[in-house]
């Protein structure tokens, strides 16, 4: 305990900064949004270490007012989509929304639609669309795709 006491004393800002990389690499592993508030408090410790009158206790005080207010105002303002957004290797889901073209006539509800060059097996909601009719997705089961005229 000596070492962690001793290299504090000598050097605030690299402990400080030191807790910082530590809850950043553990908010890395886990994405629960938490710890980075916590990180970055702590990094705004580091850098306040050579103007903070009183020490570690100031400091520490300091930190865990910092780490709640962040924490809470995070979770207040910052919506909930932003770090469940969609899957970016999710392909077909990001077509949801998208528009084609149907390369096929649908026989049965069943066909084929172009979308960005690639061609994609289709069921159609609604309306058949005809032959080069622009289609748009709407849902996506797996790697066929539900479509309506548009």
């Amino acid at each position: 305990m000596d070492v962690i006491t001793d290299f504090y004393a000598a050097h605030p800002f690299w402990s400080w900064m030191a807790l910082a990389a530590v809850l950043l690499a553990i908010e890395v592993s886990t994405g629960s949004g938490y710890l980075l508030w916590a990180s970055g408090s702590a990094a705004v410790i580091a850098f306040l270490t050579g103007v903070l009158p009183g020490g570690i206790a100031v400091e520490l005080g300091l930190f865990s007012a910092l780490a709640v207010v962040t924490s809470l105002l995070g979770e207040r303002f910052l919506p909930r989509g932003l770090a469940s957004g969609p899957d970016i290797n999710d392909n077909v889901g990001r077509l949801v929304g998208r528009h084609g073209k149907a390369v096929t006539t649908f026989e049965n509800g069943r066909g084929r639609v172009a979308i960005d060059g690639k061609e994609w097996p289709a069921l159609v909601e609604g309306e058949t669309p005809l032959l080069d009719q622009r289609v748009e997705v709407i849902a996506a089961d797996g790697v066929v795709l539900k479509v309506r005229a548009a």
